[in-house]
Parts: structure tokens; C-alpha cells; sequence
């Protein structure tokens, strides 16, 4: 509580200084004394798409103005845009760390500046005030037992993700892996994702990364088609992946011969799932991350610290979506982003 009360003072202060900077040419928030926040994602996708949706909507009900950030590449184009809002004067930011281990300096430079939370992906080791998204780790399990619903009597699976080392990827896979070993939920594995795992049902051949290159995640599944033509399942583990692996075993000829799981709710997903190409997919609410986020920093902004839960985590629980659903959770989607 005495470092929220800290950050709300702080606030405060930034608030002042960006009101004088106005005066001698701010920006053009400031100058209409508005609070400003911003939200920034770690890719672009149609993930981010549905997530700026929330939050320019939580912008226009708490009556703040939200800058929306995507970065074509990564943690680079993240630490450029981080410098110019904060050059700006933002009065928060929910920030999606493409690359935490290597982006403390920059979040740690974030928070002395202004209000920090993190979203979608967690960096628990920098100073952000709370984490808005779902735990990774029991979604990485609850896609293990979708994959164990699509192949019960086991065999050879193949991960493909954007960033192997982004936390979310990280916790997703271990939760898959842990699942498929029958590994107890409450004493994590730490299996590296370039090495192959092996099971009694269950061999993970390993994981492919793409660094967010749509083109390259598609031509990565090719290559795995190519090399393991006897493979049982593809799973992609951010949200354009599972796309790219529907429309690269669909070219080979074999719908419904590999087994297809993902993540996220893109169109072609959840396309794939109405025909029974893919299996399921785990989702996320990538609006209500957007929603939230602003929500938290606009009150923060104010001077409401209540608004931080007590564990530091605003959780979004993710769910499965299979055949039987997909309608309904389809339909509720286009309500919320029209």
C-alpha cells in the first residue's frame, strides 16, 4: 500500500509537470487537461486488434485517452515507442513485454516515470503494479488435456510459438508439457522448449519459433509436415499459429489426420474448429485485457490505488472453445467488436 501511495503521488506530480510542459508546447492530451494512458501490445495480430476494441472503449467510459501501441518487431519497436510516450507524458502504461528478461532496464525506467502494469504477458521480476491477463500455466494444462482429448492414445506433437522466450510462452508450454507427463500442477518442470520430451503416451518433439513472422510460422509447420509426415498433432501457442498450422496441413491433405490445437480466438481458428479441422483452442478475452488495463490505470491516474488486487494478478480466465461452442462464442465475439 505505501508504494501504490507513493505511485499516486507521483502521479500527481507527473500530472503537474505535464501541465507546465503544455504551456511551452506539450502535447495535445495535456493541453486539453486530459488524462492520458497508453496501451501497448507485443506483436501485430488480430489479438491486439480485439484488445485495442477494450480498451479505446474503457477509454471513452472512465474518460481518459488511450494510445495504442503495436510493434512490428518486437522488443526493438517496443522500446522506441515506450521512449516517445513517456516523452509525451502518459499517465500510465500496460505494457506486454515481448522479451521481460532483457526488458527490466526499460520497465524499470517506465515505472519511475509513470504508472506500470503489465498485460497478456508478465514480467513479475520488474516493478509493474499488477498483472492483467490469465495464468498461463493452468492454460498451458487445459490445453494439455484438450491435446490428450484429440490423441488419447498418444503419440508425437510438435509446439510452434512467436517468442520462446516470452514468459506467457514459456508458462503455456511448460503447462502442456506437465500435463502430458502427468506431472503434479503444483510443482512446475522446467523443460528447455529446443529439446525433445518424452512421456509414456506422449513425445513433444520440440518447439519452433517464428518472431512473429506470419510467413516463417507457416513455412515452420511445412517443414514439420515434411520432416515428420507421421506426426499426430500441431500446437500453436500464440494466436496466429494456429491459423498458419490449419492452412498448412489443409495444403498437405491432411485435415483430420493431424490433430490441430491452439490458442486465441483469430477467425481462421475458430473457422477450422465449426469444420473440424482443429480440434479446440484455448482463449483468452483479449478485449477485456484492453478493458481492464485501461480501467486500472485511469483509476490509478486519479488516485484510486484500490483498484490493484491484493496478489498484484487481475485474472482473465481462459476456456476452452470445441465444436459444440464455437457458434455461440463466435457470434458473442462480433457483439463485443463491432
Amino acid at each position: 500500500m505505501h508504494r501504490i501511495m507513493k505511485k499516486t503521488f507521483a502521479l500527481a506530480a507527473s500530472l503537474a509537470v505535464a501541465t507546465t510542459l503544455t504551456h511551452c508546447g506539450g502535447s495535445k492530451e495535456n493541453a486539453e487537461d486530459k488524462v492520458s494512458v497508453a496501451f501497448v501490445g507485443n506483436a501485430i495480430a488480430p489479438f491486439w486488434t480485439i484488445a485495442e476494441k477494450g480498451a479505446r472503449k474503457a477509454g471513452e467510459e472512465f474518460g481518459v485517452d488511450v494510445q495504442v501501441r503495436m510493434p512490428a518487431n518486437g522488443a526493438a519497436d517496443q522500446k522506441r515507442m515506450v521512449e516517445e510516450l513517456l516523452a509525451r507524458g502518459v499517465n500510465g502504461i500496460a505494457f506486454s513485454p515481448a522479451d521481460p528478461a532483457n526488458q527490466l532496464e526499460l520497465m524499470k525506467e517506465m515505472a519511475q516515470q509513470t504508472t506500470l502494469i503489465t498485460q497478456d504477458s508478465d514480467a513479475p521480476e520488474s516493478p509493474r503494479l499488477c498483472f492483467v491477463g490469465m495464468d498461463n500455466y493452468h492454460a498451458g494444462r487445459l490445453c494439455g488435456r484438450l491435446i490428450k482429448e484429440a490423441l488419447p492414445e498418444g503419440g508425437t506433437l510438435m509446439f510452434f510459438v512467436g517468442r520462446a522466450g516470452q514468459l506467457n510462452a514459456k508458462q503455456r508450454r511448460q503447462g502442456i508439457v506437465d500435463e502430458l507427463l502427468n506431472r503434479p500442477a503444483d510443482k512446475p518442470g522446467d523443460d528447455p522448449p529446443d529439446t525433445e520430451v518424452k512421456g509414456d503416451k506422449y513425445t513433444i518433439l520440440g518447439t519452433r519459433t517464428d518472431e512473429a513472422d506470419v510467413a516463417k510460422a507457416k513455412a515452420n509447420v511445412q517443414d514439420t509436415l515434411t520432416r515428420y509426415p507421421d506426426i499426430g498433432a500441431l500446437v500453436g501457442l500464440f494466436s496466429y499459429n494456429t491459423p498458419q498450422i490449419y492452412a498448412a496441413v489443409k495444403e498437405a491433405g491432411k485435415t483430420g489426420q493431424v490433430k490441430i490445437i491452439g490458442f486465441d480466438e483469430e477467425d481462421d481458428t475458430l473457422r477450422g474448429i465449426q469444420e473440424g479441422a482443429i480440434h479446440a483452442t484455448v482463449v483468452q478475452s483479449p478485449y477485456r485485457y484492453g478493458y481492464e488495463s485501461v480501467r486500472i490505470l485511469a483509476a490509478l491516474a486519479k488516485g484510486d490505488p484500490s483498484v490493484i488486487p491484493a496478489n498484484k494478478f487481475f485474472e482473465v480466465p481462459a476456456k476452452a472453445v470445441k465444436k459444440d461452442d464455437v457458434d455461440a462464442f463466435w457470434a458473442e465475439l462480433k457483439e463485443l467488436v463491432k
